[in-house]
């Protein structure tokens, strides 16, 4: 299984790895479950260090596309992404630049910077 994740919502915190290979289906999938548990509010955590994308242009529209749509839903947490070692600082930025609407959002290579990042992030 290409996704595994945590919902926290004691700590308002959901952590996401992505392992292997990952297609549109996989975060569209993942998003439906973040959204069905209320958890859009929740500051994000996503690993992304050991997946392999598969995806085109279109797919990245499309992905920031639904992430836009969902800041009519009301408040959404702070979303910090590290990429895999081979995947460009760029495209990470590109979708969180698609999606952001007002949120803070951040791509970092350190998992423990990104973590210290989003625990300074205030709460949604």
């Amino acid at each position: 299984m290409p996704v595994h994740y945590t919902i926290d919502h004691k700590a308002r915190f959901v952590e996401v790895r992505f392992d292997g290979v990952v297609v549109l289906k996989d975060v569209e999938d993942l998003c439906d479950t973040i959204v069905g548990q209320d958890a859009l509010p929740y500051r994000k955590l996503i690993d992304g260090r050991t997946a392999v994308g598969k995806y085109d242009d279109n797919d990245v529209m499309a992905l920031g596309a639904r992430l836009s749509a969902y800041a009519t839903m009301g408040p959404r947490g702070a979303l910090a992404m590290i990429p895999a070692d081979n995947v460009s600082l760029d495209l990470t930025d590109r979708l969180i630049n698609l999606g952001k609407n007002g949120r803070p959002a951040k791509a970092f290579r350190s998992i423990d910077e990104a973590r210290k990042w989003l625990l300074e992030q205030p709460e949604a």
